[in-house]
């Protein structure tokens, strides 16, 4: 048996190698690591197999400490310690200084372990897993980190079951494959070459900051819409599947998104769910993410749902309201809309430039408060240069790669939105539009109340509760504009108008 242990941080990976004893190791076997800390805490974490005899267990410590561990399953009673430094804190990584997500008390939000408020603003890079390699992503990485963004949504595994081309992901239409018989609707035979391979990916993800927002195999139109296999797969392998990927990435940043452009009734999408929660020892966000013409409520009522996430269409149409109502859904689970209109998909023009600004921060203010998507033609198809065949012409944004899509004006605005709430008490604030008059306001009472108005103006405010301390920011390039106290709560917030404007009055400002 070999151990090997990185440098203490606050968060760290334990790898170590266990024998296999099993002709189909992924298939049949089933390994577990049970950690238990000096102070009480335990922890249990799956294995993964990594090929050959070679088992995995990546184990993040919460706290620092002695911490020993027992294995269990197939290669139980093997035991062992660890000693857990403290590193110092780094603020510029917010997973190393303030711990994973987690959802927050009132289930709004998101969260960091030690309550610090986070709101999610994440890309749409589906494709990014099977057709992108370690430069490109650290181009792509450095790229959406500057510009704010937080996640990325990822297809895990190629899901169409008649795409065919090289593997080899600098050819026309090539592609990694993650399970060899996917092609046939199963997950059995799982390819560990193309794991080691994403587990580069998503590291230089997660070194930018960035949460892998993984999706197991995709329910509705996939890569290349022939046929998917997420509503095909048996769903208990598509369950053994989703714990693989707690086992591989769940000791990092991850949000497990167990259904995707599907129903969300689909057989496979519980069993999914209720495997992550019964590993995810970290608690991680899990939930769902729909087609446009679903209602979004599947097992709003299961405790392993954490977030429900619309998909508003590919029109250019912005409709809040989807958001609104799916805020009213009880029991409460977190919203966002996790998929509006791709900028530039199908023509140019379409959904581009301020219009992806105007998208974010109205659903944002309807209800949408575990944060905002974005997402850009060609890029989530992760095409690799403007005449690439074997696309779907009305999801490409002509003439462009996805080199290109990076640059599209659109995702400057969406991501600057984290820039804007830095800092704020954000966590379980609510849409309120009783304090004043305004059609897109959020308001933590007492603490923190948020208009956002496209075209500015004052803004007249009747409720004693509003902080009298304000900043107006343009939230075209995150400048601040003007800020002030209001000398009564009868005071209006001032402004010009004729511009985008977002009102921020906090309390103590």
């Amino acid at each position: 048996m070999s151990i090997s242990v990185p440098d203490p941080v606050v968060w760290r990976e334990l790898e170590f190698t266990l024998s296999g004893r099993h002709a189909a190791p992924y298939a049949e076997a089933e390994v577990w690591v049970d950690f238990e800390h000096e102070g009480g805490t335990r922890l249990r974490r799956p294995a993964f197999w990594d090929g050959g005899e070679s088992w995995r267990v990546r184990f993040a410590a919460p706290e620092p400490g002695r911490w020993s561990w027992t294995s269990g399953g197939a290669v139980g009673g093997q035991t062992g310690r660890l000693e857990i430094g403290t590193a110092d804190a780094d603020e510029r990584n917010p997973f190393l200084a303030h711990g994973f997500w987690r959802m927050s008390a009132g289930g709004r939000s998101l969260v960091h372990a030690d309550g610090t408020p986070a709101i999610l603003v994440a890309d749409t890079a589906w494709a990014l897993p099977w057709r992108a390699t370690p430069e490109q992503v650290r181009s792509y990485a450095a790229d959406r980190q500057a510009k704010g963004f937080n996640a990325v949504l990822l297809m895990t595994v190629q899901p169409d079951m008649r795409a065919v081309g090289p593997r080899d992901r600098t050819q026309d239409e090539g592609f990694g494959v993650g399970f060899a018989d996917l092609g046939s609707g199963h997950l059995n035979e799982l390819e560990v070459g193309y794991f080691q391979y994403l587990d580069e990916l998503l590291r230089i993800l997660v070194d930018h900051h960035l949460v892998p927002v993984l999706q197991p195999v995709f329910h509705g139109f996939g890569w290349k819409g022939l046929d998917v296999a997420g509503p095909v797969v048996p769903p208990a392998e598509y369950a053994r599947y989703c714990r693989y990927l707690v086992a591989r990435y769940g000791a990092s940043p991850a949000i497990y998104l167990v259904g995707a452009d599907g129903s969300g009734d689909e057989p496979q999408i519980a069993a999914g769910g209720e495997e992550v929660h019964a590993w995810d020892c970290y608690r991680q966000p899990t939930g769902i993410h729909y087609r446009p013409h679903i209602r979004p409520q599947a097992h709003q009522d299961a405790d392993w749902l954490d977030f429900q996430w619309c998909q508003t269409g590919h029109e250019g149409e912005h409709v809040p309201e989807r958001v609104a109502d799916m805020w009213r859904n009880l029991p409460v689970k977190a919203v966002a809309n996790g998929e509006p209109t791709y900028e530039n998909t199908g023509r140019t023009g379409k959904a581009s430039g301020w219009w992806q600004g105007h998208e974010a921060w109205s659903n944002l203010c309807a209800g949408g408060t575990m944060g905002v998507v974005y997402g850009a033609g060609s890029l989530w198809q992760w095409r690799l240069h403007p005449a690439e065949p074997g696309h779907e012409e009305y999801f490409l944004a002509p003439g462009a790669d996805w080199r290109a899509a990076v640059d599209f004006e659109g995702s400057t605005y969406v991501g600057l939105i984290s820039t804007i709430l830095a800092g704020l008490p954000t966590t379980d604030m609510a849409p309120d539009w009783t304090k004043a008059i305004a059609a897109r306001a959020l308001g933590v009472p007492g603490r923190l109340f948020i208009v956002y108005r496209d075209q500015g103006g004052p803004v007249p405010v009747f409720d004693d509760t509003v902080p009298l301390g304000y900043r107006i920011v343009d939230p075209r390039d995150g400048s601040v504009v003007a800020t002030g106290r209001r000398q009564s709560p009868a005071d209006p917030l001032p402004d010009a108008g004729g511009a985008p404007r977002v009102y921020i009055c906090l309390a103590g400002l």
